[in-house]
Order: C-alpha cells, then sequence, then structure tokens
C-alpha cells in the first residue's frame, strides 16, 4: 500500500507538471506562426547535441560553464512581441497554470509586470522549469526553461561570466547546504 501511494503522489506531480507545460506549449504555438511575434525554441535534441561535446578539451573557462549548465537543459522556448504586450501578459497569465509553480519573484514598477516562477524538485538544488513572463507598455516576453537546472552550476556560471549578483547566489547555496 506504501508503494502505491507514493506512485499515485509522483504520478500525479507528473501530471500537474505536464498540463502546466502544455499550457506553455499551447500557448507558444497559437502564436509561433504571428508575424508580430519573435520566436525561439531549442528542443532537447540540440542541448543532447551541445551536451556531447567534449567539455575537457574545452580551454574557455566561461565554454565549459555554459555547456556544464546547457548539458541538463531539456528545452528552451522564448516568445516576445512589442504589438500589444499588456495584452498578451494578461493573456498569457490568464492561459497558463501556474498552480506547480513556486514564485520566486515579482516585480510590478511604472506599468510593468515581471514574475518570475520555478518549479522546482523539492529541494531547491535544482530546478526543473523556469518561467519568465514579463509585460510592459513596449514588449511582452515569455522564457520557459526546461530541464535540471542546478544553483551550483548557475552560480558558477555566474561568476565565471562575472555577472553582478553572483556572491549572492554563492551565499544562497552555503546557507542551503
Amino acid at each position: 500500500m506504501k508503494y502505491l501511494t507514493i506512485f499515485l503522489i509522483a504520478f500525479l506531480g507528473m501530471s500537474v507538471s505536464a498540463q502546466s507545460q502544455d499550457a506553455i506549449s499551447t500557448y507558444f504555438e497559437k502564436h509561433m506562426d504571428d508575424e508580430n511575434f519573435t520566436v525561439v525554441y531549442i528542443s532537447a535534441k540540440m542541448f543532447d547535441l551541445l551536451g556531447k561535446l567534449e567539455i575537457d578539451e574545452l580551454e574557455d573557462d566561461e565554454a565549459q560553464a555554459v555547456l556544464n549548465v546547457v548539458k541538463d537543459m531539456r528545452g528552451l522556448r522564448v516568445l516576445t512581441t512589442e504589438v500589444n504586450p499588456k495584452q498578451m501578459y494578461k493573456e498569457a497569465t490568464n492561459t497558463i497554470n501556474t498552480k506547480g509553480y513556486e514564485v520566486l519573484m515579482t516585480v510590478r514598477d511604472d506599468g510593468d509586470d515581471v514574475q518570475f516562477l520555478i518549479k522546482d524538485s523539492g529541494d531547491m538544488e535544482v530546478i526543473n522549469e523556469l518561467l519568465l513572463l514579463v509585460g510592459s507598455e513596449d514588449e511582452f516576453v515569455m522564457v520557459s526553461f526546461v530541464g535540471m537546472i542546478s544553483l551550483d552550476k548557475i552560480s558558477k556560471l555566474a561568476n565565471v561570466l562575472d555577472v553582478e549578483g553572483a556572491e549572492h547566489l554563492d551565499k544562497l547555496e552555503e546557507r542551503e547546504n
């Protein structure tokens, strides 16, 4: 009985994940052929190919750090438009079921709305999906990263790229360990 309960919980978790990803896919596909949108889609296969590059042979620290992050990615979707951006933001937030996500950050300033949402594995060391929604007066942006996004690898990438605020990721990681 215990194993059946564990199986059902895992199945329901996968079902919620698949439903929210399906809503993102549906929204993305709805606007994919619209000339008003800029569309970027990188498939799991492309990430697989990038992950097969010989990281040890690369001498560039930045390239190695990027490949370490990329090799666990399963997909990337980007959708942007400058046509009716506030309306597109409202449509996206009403269409995409975000119940399985945790709000990482929300910003509302001078009519701009930004939401960072994550879906994690439960321990916050690995993020399964990062969803970014932006609605401003000038632009609507939706970005969905899917895969196993390790906070440790992201922190190392940020340090190698000398990203401002990277030290905050390190401190967050140290507190969690």
